[in-house]
């Protein structure tokens, strides 16, 4: 078991959240994108082993989206912040 910091209510066991995938990615222009562009918007994610910026639904709690980066080797939570946010630097 995990505990998740939600920004809005606090500690909570990982079974209350769902994980929406790699945070940060930009949505191409529809007007000038590529096919090989939409195709790499659409389906290649980073799966790196160490820091990485996740997205986060509290699907059994407020049901708010929230980033988090984390450890993907040993799950520890470096930092929780909101949607509007930038990522913080990553640090080891």
């Amino acid at each position: 078991m995990m505990l998740i910091p939600c920004p809005w209510c606090g500690d909570r066991i990982d079974a209350e959240f769902t994980c929406g995938g790699e945070a940060h990615i930009v949505r191409p222009d529809p007007a000038t994108a590529s096919d090989a562009e939409w195709a790499d918007y659409l389906f290649m994610r980073e799966n790196p082993k160490g820091l990485h910026h996740e997205r986060w639904f509290h699907a059994h709690g407020c049901r708010r989206w929230f980033h988090m980066t984390r450890d993907t080797v040993s799950h520890r939570i470096v930092a929780v912040y909101a949607i509007t946010e930038s990522a913080p630097e990553a640090t080891g």
